[in-house]
């Protein structure tokens, strides 16, 4: 596969479609199970509460997924994206729920560097809060 979106195509500033990502209880022990990852935090109530969580949150690189799925699909290829990287700075709190929480994300192309290649950055947020900081993409464009 290679980008769908050409590089003489894009500027500064352009928007990327912006994204919402619900999370349940159920997607979170899903991807437990994928990741290897069951650190009681993300699906036992009573421990995140008594470990000073405020409820079950989603992991980290599970958030971290979601957000970058803003470029990938953008882009038309995950193999395009070179580089990304985020900080975490609040977790995605998942109540215990029919709806549970919603991640989202928004992305902006911030410079256009050498090679057909760009920046994007990304806004994830849940519940009103940003959930990712520095959240960066580097991605090789047709």
């Amino acid at each position: 596969m290679t980008a769908k979106i050409s590089y003489a195509d894009v500027e500064v500033g352009t928007e990327l479609p912006a994204q919402t990502f619900p999370v349940t209880r159920a997607t979170l022990v899903q991807y437990a199970g994928a990741s290897g990852d069951f650190n009681p935090i993300h699906w036992n109530e009573r421990f995140a509460k008594e470990v000073g969580l405020p409820d079950v949150i989603a992991h980290g690189m599970f958030t971290m997924a979601e957000a970058i799925r803003v470029v990938t699909d953008w882009v038309g290829d995950p193999g395009a994206v070179v580089e990304y990287g985020v900080r975490f700075t609040r977790p995605v709190v998942v109540p215990d729920d029919d709806r549970g929480a919603v991640i989202e994300v928004t992305g902006k192309v911030a410079a256009k560097l050498d090679d057909h290649t760009v920046r994007v950055d990304l806004t994830a947020t849940s519940a009103g809060q940003k959930v990712l900081g520095m959240s960066r993409a580097v991605v090789r464009l047709a």
